[in-house]
């Protein structure tokens, strides 16, 4: 009984840890090969497994990469949430913030290499990218909404149109992650902008947008109101 017991948990550790190997796996070689070219043989074998093993826990590739997002990617954006809800930080420094993890935490990382997938493959996959944009990008975009939110309500940043600023300041971030998963290794020593002057030149430019002006507004017009878009948009 003895000899039973100490293999059983070793037997129902590895078992459970199936999953998360399986999802490893896919991770590197979607970054690797994209997903039309990643097969399902290939991930069961870097993970060890066999292909019916694979199939006890996903039951196709979009399942599989569907929980490559919800594992990876997903907890990270909760992280920011649960991160910026608690802040006390002066709006200003909780942006700064914000841009750093998104780098650390995904854009300088192998996670990057799914958005570049999406981008590179939706067309063929429409389905995958409405996911990725439910999942990953709206959720991103209202996370930096919602500190320019609380800048402006606490007077720290000046009024701007949110919706066409979150996703103007979004998208050199994304493409610079997509560069670093396609062109940038392809790029000669010392031609690419180092990460780090890219980013502080980025919220330097977003800073001086946001810069307040609202007090001396009220200063000048006491009855001013925000800044809003023309009732037609913008366009």
């Amino acid at each position: 009984m003895s000899a039973v017991s100490s293999h059983s948990p070793r037997w129902t550790r590895r078992k459970e840890a199936r999953p998360g190997e399986l999802l490893e796996a896919a991770l590197e070689l979607f970054v690797e090969r994209g997903f039309a070219s990643t097969r399902l043989d290939e991930v069961a074998a870097r993970a060890g497994v066999s292909k019916g093993t694979l199939y006890l826990y996903f039951a196709s590739k979009e399942d599989l990469f569907k929980a490559v997002v919800r594992q990876n990617i997903v907890p990270l954006i909760e992280a920011f949430e649960r991160d910026v809800a608690a802040s006390q930080a002066a709006s200003p420094d909780l942006l700064r913030e914000f841009f750093d993890a998104w780098w650390t935490r995904f854009g300088g990382t192998k996670l990057a290499g799914i958005a570049k997938l999406v981008v590179g493959e939706a067309g063929n996959f429409p389905e995958l990218a409405q996911f990725f944009q439910q999942e990953v990008v709206s959720r991103n975009l209202q996370l930096l909404r919602s500190i320019i939110e609380r800048g402006i309500a606490r007077e720290e940043f000046a009024p701007v149109d949110l919706d066409a600023c979150v996703n103007l300041w979004i998208s050199p971030l994304v493409m610079r992650a997509i560069w670093e998963h396609s062109i940038g290794p392809c790029c000669p020593s010392g031609t690419v902008v180092p990460v780090e002057r890219f980013l502080e030149a980025h919220l330097r430019s977003i800073l001086s947008m946001l810069a307040v002006r609202a007090a001396a507004t009220r200063a000048h017009h006491p009855t001013a109101c925000p800044w809003q878009p023309p009732a037609g948009g913008l366009g």
